[in-house]
């Protein structure tokens, strides 16, 4: 996306291509435009005033990104003009080659799937597919999938594990689809299928969110050895207007909604639900779509070169791991027992009697699964 503001302008008064909170970045913007006219038509040079416009957009930009509400970062990962899954496959998937169909009820668009080389790997590359028009928008259905769309998913699931290739998981969804005909094809069945499936699958598996993580939809193709975030993505078990609307009933309460989700990539890698959240172009990626490219693909090969260092018998026991123990919000009683009297034992101040008492006295709570899982 340029520095130069859209000349056309929404209905809330700003311009388009631009987001509610980013009005003092536009008049920034346009006091730059008018700058570089006035020296086109004049010939007077006004480069100084424009570099140090631009300098103050730039710091501005800094700031303003710097301190996000979730609500905020929300609205960014929504972005009209943010990368989609087919724009990371131009930008460095090279060869790649779309695979289609479920061989059971049809080819569900929302879900593109498909062969590929990243950097010196090939790979299935799974991902949901939003749309760029409004034409393609109606036909991926938004990037909410059916259930052929993820029984698809896992069937290049299975065809990579026959031949031993990494999947590498794109995640972009508002959520599965919920209707009627979603719900008579056992859209739910589908997704648990996956999590199962994919829980087990004998080859190495990366996901990341690249923008809207939402609901059962984005975790249908979400468990994997590493789970990243592009930093102004997000990732939830609903969205912030259908939490509110349940809780509050009106989903005018959505800022405080996306605020007690804790959806953010910074909250989320806090309590241990993702591995790792990936810095964004100043501005966000849809700013600079090719340099999020580039620190995307970056992580993908990381990624794959760490995993195929390790059998795949390695790989299944760090996955299930990495599984039981996910999220850190919550410690039972007994574990802090337990804790406590293996601490006295060391400093010598016991024989560790605590902690079989512990063991036999105390109800093993063990942890709470991640509400991403519910």
């Amino acid at each position: 996306m340029s520095s130069q503001p859209a000349t056309n302008s929404s209905s809330n008064g700003v311009a388009a291509g631009h987001l509610g909170f980013e009005k003092p970045l536009l008049r920034i913007e346009n006091e730059i435009v008018t700058l570089e006219n006035e020296q086109r038509t004049t010939g007077r040079d006004m480069s100084v005033d424009i570099k140090a416009m631009r300098t103050r957009l730039t710091k501005m930009t800094k700031r303003l990104y710097s301190h996000l509400t979730a609500w905020e970062t929300v609205q960014v990962a929504r972005h009209p003009t943010r990368p989609l899954v087919p724009d990371y496959i131009n930008y460095f998937v090279r060869d790649f080659c779309e695979l289609h169909g479920d061989r059971y009820f049809g080819d569900d668009r929302a879900m593109l799937t498909g062969f590929g080389r990243i950097g010196p790997y090939k790979v299935m590359v799974i991902g949901h597919n939003k749309g760029k028009d409004t034409n393609e928008r109606i036909t991926c259905n938004f990037g909410c999938a059916h259930p052929e769309g993820y029984r698809k998913s896992l069937r290049m699931m299975k065809l990579a594990e026959k031949f031993n290739l990494p999947v590498v998981c794109l995640i972009d969804t508002q959520g599965a689809y919920p209707g009627i005909g979603a719900e008579e094809r056992g859209i739910s069945r589908a997704i648990a299928v996956n999590l199962m499936e994919m829980s087990r699958l004998r080859t190495q598996v990366v996901c990341v969110v690249i923008g809207e993580g939402g609901s059962g939809g984005a975790l249908g193709i979400g468990v994997g050895d590493r789970v990243a975030m592009f930093e102004h993505s997000f990732y939830s078990v609903i969205s912030p207007e259908g939490c509110a609307a349940i809780l509050w009933r009106t989903s005018d309460e959505r800022e405080r909604a996306a605020e007690s989700l804790k959806l953010t990539a910074k909250e989320l890698k806090k309590l241990d639900i993702i591995d790792q959240y990936l810095p964004e172009p100043l501005g966000g990626a849809h700013r600079d779509p090719k340099a999020a490219a580039r620190t995307l693909e970056t992580y993908l090969v990381d990624s794959l070169r760490e995993l195929r260092r390790f059998k795949i018998d390695t790989v299944l026991r760090k996955r299930y791991e990495r599984i039981r123990n996910l999220g850190q919000f919550f410690e039972s009683a007994d574990a802090k027992t337990r804790a406590k009297a293996k601490a006295k034992a060391k400093a010598g101040g016991g024989d560790g009697s605590a902690l079989a008492r512990g063991r036999r006295t105390q109800p093993r709570l063990g942890r709470s699964p991640t509400t991403l899982a519910q």
